[in-house]
């Protein structure tokens, strides 16, 4: 067993091979990262700042320990807690939540702790130091789904999420170089508009005709902790910060006063669920997909995957219908399996059009990913093949119903006011979906929000009448237009490439 605090000479392994399974030097790489430099210094020599020195260069701890990661595949990591536990490094996680959040179970804000900061945060040292640190229960909470049932959150108590965000904070340095290039969920660096743009070109640039739509039943409440602490142990050999990650997972559930305890699940609304959901799907599903389309197909084969949202697309049928069936079971081996409704194997691609026509059957299915609707599409010339990205409706009617009922509750507040409010609505969703070719949905939102702003004004009187002509007024002061913030996702790929 290797201690992380061991330096090596080994050359720096090479960047990770882009998304594709035969043809390594494609232009427009799905998946492509660069490789990094080396860093000077023993990995686990701790100097005071926790970031890259400007004045003289010196790596950073975590930076050490990223290099060390980097260099060595199979280096389990046996002195880690001292930056779990550092002060400073505490203070930054605290600098780093949300000023806003519920409180937990412990019912302490983030304003609460700050008033005696130092002397709190010098406590919890000292607690994590000697083993006294306890994991506090998680409060339930739901929040609506965009189809109408409950999704269901954990509140975390404050120091825990300090603690969980300074652990993450370390752990990253280590599985980021794990990690594979088509794993986007909760990294550093990465976004769905990451993941959206590597999906458009391995559809656009690949020899996709068949896309998997695979969907994880549960995913979050079935995670088996047993295996996950296995997987953990594959690069943790700190038995002290293995056994914060259990008293995560054994603190159990707060709902309605009844605390439960499973042996399954990782609640979200923590730091480390997210680390944690992708470190055992990065066993799971990353490696075994990576080999499978290495060794086991006879095409070309695509992958994208956001946390548990996950597409594939193949070149064959055949080989879509073996990889499903083989998927089935290996999920199952840990805990898993696929949701049967949401779960679907659709003919999709370039050809899939004018192969359903000649079979005498309907246009191409759509699928769904991040919030966007995937069609098969032509060009406005009708020449050449093109993805189109639309709004998923039920995002939209999910967000509309949410802005209806706020509506409701301001609908006596001053006009300005709900127009600033409502400006930040609309700029905030037009931020994410505004795609190339989605220029019409942005409309149609646009013009549902002030609909319904239109109809709140109308009812705060009995007497109350607003025309379009002044709701036209009101849209074009409050509601920003329609307009495309992203580029084709070719283009910003080969930028960021």
């Amino acid at each position: 067993m290797m201690n992380g605090c061991e330096g090596s000479d080994r050359p720096v392994l090479p960047a990770k091979s882009p998304n594709n399974s035969r043809d390594a030097a494609a232009s427009r790489p799905a998946e492509g990262m660069e490789g990094r430099g080396r860093a000077k210094g023993n990995a686990c020599q701790q100097n005071m700042p926790r970031t890259q020195s400007r004045e003289n260069g010196v790596p950073s701890a975590l930076e050490r320990i990223r290099e060390a990661a980097r260099r060595d595949k199979g280096m389990r990591f046996t002195a880690l807690l001292h930056h779990v536990h550092d002060v400073q490094a505490l203070r930054e996680a605290y600098f780093g939540l949300k000023r806003d959040a519920a409180p937990g179970v412990d019912g302490q804000t983030w304003r609460q702790y700050g008033e005696n900061l130092e002397g709190n945060l010098q406590d919890l040292s000292e607690r994590l130091k000697r083993a006294a640190y306890r994991a506090k229960p998680v409060r339930r909470a739901y929040i609506p789904k965009a189809d109408g049932r409950q999704r269901p959150l954990g509140v975390t108590a404050l120091e825990d999420k300090i603690v969980q965000r300074a652990t993450v904070e370390v752990l990253n340095a280590i599985y980021e170089a794990d990690f594979l290039g088509f794993s986007y969920g909760f990294r550093p660096g990465r976004s769905p508009h990451n993941a959206l743009d590597a999906l458009w070109t391995g559809l656009m640039t690949k020899k996709v005709n068949w896309v998997l739509d695979a969907d994880i039943r549960g995913y979050y409440d079935a995670i088996d902790h047993e295996w996950l602490v296995k997987f953990v142990e594959h690069r943790i050999g700190d038995r002290r910060v293995v056994r914060l990650i259990q008293k995560w997972l054994k603190a159990g559930v707060l709902e309605d006063g009844v605390r439960t305890r499973s042996e399954t699940g990782a609640p979200q609304g923590g730091s480390a669920s997210p680390l944690l959901a992708n470190v055992y799907l990065h066993y799971v599903f990353d490696l075994w997909a990576h080999r499978w389309r290495k060794t086991r197909t006879s095409g070309d084969v695509i992958i994208v995957r956001f946390a548990d949202d996950i597409v594939v697309g193949f070149q064959y049928e055949s080989d879509a219908k073996r990889f499903l069936n083989e998927l089935r079971e290996r999920l199952g081996a840990f805990a898993l399996e696929l949701h049967p409704d949401k779960t679907r194997l659709i003919e999709f691609g370039r050809f899939a059009a004018e192969s359903r026509r000649r079979r005498g059957l309907g246009k191409p299915e759509t699928f769904n990913f991040l919030g966007l609707t995937h069609i098969c599409g032509r060009t406005r010339k009708g020449d050449a093949f093109k993805i189109l990205r639309h709004t998923e409706r039920k995002r939209m009617l999910a967000k509309l119903q949410t802005v209806k009922a706020e509506l409701r509750l301001r609908r006596h507040d001053p006009v300005p006011e709900v127009g600033r409010w409502l400006s930040s609505v609309v700029r905030g969703h037009n931020r994410y979906y505004a795609v190339p070719e989605n220029s019409r949905a942005l409309s149609t939102f646009r013009y549902q929000v002030a609909w319904l702003w239109r109809r709140e004004l109308a009812r705060r009187s009995q007497k109350g009448k607003v025309t379009w002509e002044r709701m036209t007024r009101l849209s074009n002061q409050w509601l920003p237009p329609p307009r495309i913030v992203h580029p084709y996702p070719n283009q910003r790929l080969r930028v960021m490439t």
